[in-house]
């Protein structure tokens, strides 16, 4: 049988071929030709070494790959995987054998390759596992452990809590399942929105992989074989959110150089030898930069080095500690036909932590954790902890998945729930809480009704600020008095077209700026700059953003560092600062869509769409009060899975199938995504458009 490529109206992909091992071919060679440029990019992050054609900008992460040893350790795991799972290996080996021979050809079809004078390089086995390594290694958010130290050291520790908050660094997303007991069908939907960053090309593609052992259709990470996050077989879907879970630790280092140049570090047992060496970060438009990679017993040193004196940090996570990163579960998910078997394969899955959602044509249902996260002191968690002191060392084994069963409904949208024993912070209950509020409007539930439940404006977060703003004295008739009680009025929906959103989003910002102006917050400015931390962890070291994000706690807090009046005070001085409500314009035209471009600029001039939504809705179209009211993150794509028939499930992206400029298919969803519109499951072969047909 020949390899085929097709096509639906919306350019989505869809591979056709003799077996596992030719298809994995066939999806790296698609994903070379659509997505050249993107998956080139991922492969130098994973290098660190994209400021030879990036620019001086791109410097801070080549250093942290390099220092993470992200390539080496992604090199391990496929080494661990040829040992004990060759026909992963295989697998994944084909898959890289499809991208070298579609990238002389994607080449072509990319303009961002000539813009930089870049020519494509040649995959390596491991490959893809680095680019989920680099794609999650800052997933977790480990740099938050750096947020709590300085809180502790500046304000004290007990006021650690006081920021205990899905962050800006972090990523999340909805979903949901509905039994057949409550759907029009009888059958189980699935549906949801994983929330990141927003890129240009997208980080999910729409796909379908089809073979004699399996048909799948999902949203595949290009430059990752198979589909780990949110497929579909015919007999089984699944879909996930971020656990929140911590697994990843960062230990306080002390090195010293020995009279001979060699790097040791003060461990359990005292001092030992550390691997050392050094290498060069080619930069475009400027000189090299040298930086020294250091590894001690726990792990790759990520902050400091031994000639310093500053503070020196080592990041220890499981695939470096293990050699383990659970892609012999990719293929396993593709060929699995009941939830207990899914099940099964999640079983051996180790990083992101995940919650999992998935049923079957049966009327089966899973709702469980997957991952590794390690064994060790729950201070491991909190904070920075000492590398020579033996008590946080980890422990042999991992901690056990937590799983619920299915009653009506389940709903995970990074809420502390099912994965409350594995981690410290957690996003609030709002979106949760929505959904199961939306949910419960309707016993008969059909996919495209599902889709509606995506665009949900409601911003329950609003609540203690306003609430506050009820107790603000201010004269009657003044433009203040007006505001205040337009606001009061207001219907708490984020909508594109609401000037009141508008309004509350501006006496939001400025509640945010005088509480970091605040006596009682004032040590913490300043601390990204002045910390000798890398510049790549300063957003997870900013004051504002970090006020603004964990707004709700500090308005409703325990009194502490701002009391009630303090906080009565920071609205009221904040209602005097809002501009006129007749001069307010609807939300969408501030809060505009601004996607990450690894090369911005290749289309001058460029406009973005507005949007509707906010961080605590369902429809969460993050901003960052008191820095921006852009939206650089948001639903990476939208899907509803139907277990009664594949072919009425619907989902989009937010740009569009190709990721070439100027491609018909380019950005040919965005307005859809925009409205909350969904594109067909296509199925039927002979709806598709063949597009070529060569030998495996």
């Amino acid at each position: 049988m020949r390899d085929e490529v097709y096509r639906d109206d919306w350019g989505i992909p869809h591979l056709r071929a003799a077996g596992a091992r030719e298809l994995a071919r066939a999806q790296g060679r698609n994903a070379a030709l659509d997505r050249a440029w993107q998956i080139e990019v991922e492969r130098h992050r994973v290098q660190g070494t994209t400021a030879a054609f990036l620019g001086p900008d791109a410097v801070e992460w080549d250093r942290f790959a390099r220092r993470a040893r992200l390539d080496d350790t992604a090199r391990r795991c496929f080494e661990r995987l040829e040992r004990l799972a060759p026909e992963t290996a295989d697998w994944v080996r084909s898959y890289v054998d499809g991208v070298n021979a579609g990238l002389g050809e994607g080449d072509g079809r990319a303009p961002e390759f000539a813009a930089v004078g870049l020519a494509p390089g040649t995959w390596r086995p491991w490959t893809p596992l680095g680019v989920w390594l680099s794609t999650h290694i800052l997933f977790a958010g480990f740099p938050t452990k750096l947020w709590r130290e300085e809180v502790a050291r500046r304000l004290g520790d007990g006021s650690v809590e006081l920021f205990a908050t899905d962050g800006p660094g972090t990523s999340g997303s909805n979903g949901w399942l509905v039994t057949g007991e409550r759907t029009a069908t009888g059958a189980p939907i699935i549906a949801g929105d994983p929330h990141r960053f927003i890129e240009d090309p997208g980080v999910y593609q729409q796909i379908r992989l089809a073979c004699p052992e399996f048909d799948v259709v999902g949203l595949a990470v290009p430059g990752v074989p198979g589909l780990a996050h949110f497929g579909h077989t015919g007999q089984v879907a699944w879909a996930i959110t971020n656990a929140m879970a911590d697994y990843q630790d960062l230990y306080r280092e002390r090195l010293r150089r020995t009279p001979g140049g060699a790097v040791e570090a003060l461990g359990p047992d005292g001092w030992e030898p550390a691997a050392a060496h050094t290498e060069t970060i080619d930069v475009a438009g400027a000189d090299a930069v040298t930086v020294e990679i250091v590894e001690t017993g726990r792990g790759p040193v990520v902050i400091g080095d031994p000639d310093t004196g500053a503070e020196t940090v080592s990041l220890r996570h499981p695939p470096r500690v293990t050699g383990e990163l659970g892609f012999e579960v990719l293929p396993a998910m593709l060929r699995a036909r009941t939830v207990a078997e899914l099940d099964a394969a999640l079983d051996r899955w180790v990083e992101p932590i995940n919650v999992v959602l998935a049923a079957d044509t049966t009327g089966g249902t899973l709702h469980r954790v997957a991952g590794h996260v390690p064994l060790r002191p729950a201070a491991n968690r909190l904070r920075l902890v000492p590398a020579w002191d033996p008590a946080y060392a980890w422990r042999d084994g991992r901690a056990p998945m937590p799983r619920e069963k299915v009653r009506g409904s389940a709903v995970m949208a990074n809420q502390r729930g099912i994965a409350g024993p594995l981690g410290v912070e957690f996003a609030p209950a709002h979106r949760a809480d929505r959904i199961r509020e939306l949910l419960g409007g309707s016993a008969r539930w059909t996919a495209e009704e599902m889709a509606d439940l995506h665009m949900d404006t409601h911003l329950a977060s609003a609540r203690p600020l306003l609430a506050l703003l009820a107790q603000v004295t201010v004269q009657d008739g003044t433009e203040a008095g007006r505001l205040r009680d337009r606001l009061l009025r207001w219907d708490r929906r984020m909508g594109a077209d609401s000037t009141d959103a508008t309004l509350y989003a501006a006496l939001r910002a400025e509640v945010v700026h005088r509480l970091a102006a605040h006596p009682a917050l004032a040590p913490l400015r300043g601390s990204a700059h002045t910390d000798p931390y890398p510049e790549l962890f300063r957003p997870w070291l900013a004051t504002v953003p970090r006020i603004a994000y964990a707004l709700e706690g500090l308005l409703t807090g325990p009194a502490g560092p701002l009391t009630h009046e303090d906080r009565v005070t920071a609205v009221a001085e904040a209602l005097e600062r809002v501009p006129a409500g007749d001069t307010a314009v609807p939300w969408g035209e501030l809060h505009r869509l601004t996607p990450w471009q690894s090369l911005p600029g290749m289309n001058p001039g460029e406009t973005w769409p507005g949007l509707a939504g906010d961080h605590d809705c369902v429809l969460s179209t993050s901003s960052v009060p008191g820095v921006t009211d852009g939206s650089a993150r948001g639903p990476a794509a939208r899907y509803v899975w139907d277990l009664a028939r594949r072919e009425d499930s619907l989902w989009v992206v937010p740009l569009g199938a190709s990721g070439i400029p100027g491609d018909t298919h380019h950005r040919d969803q965005l307005p859809l995504w925009v409205r909350g519109e969904l594109v067909p499951v296509v199925t039927d072969w002979n709806l598709l458009h063949r597009e070529e047909e060569r030998q495996g």
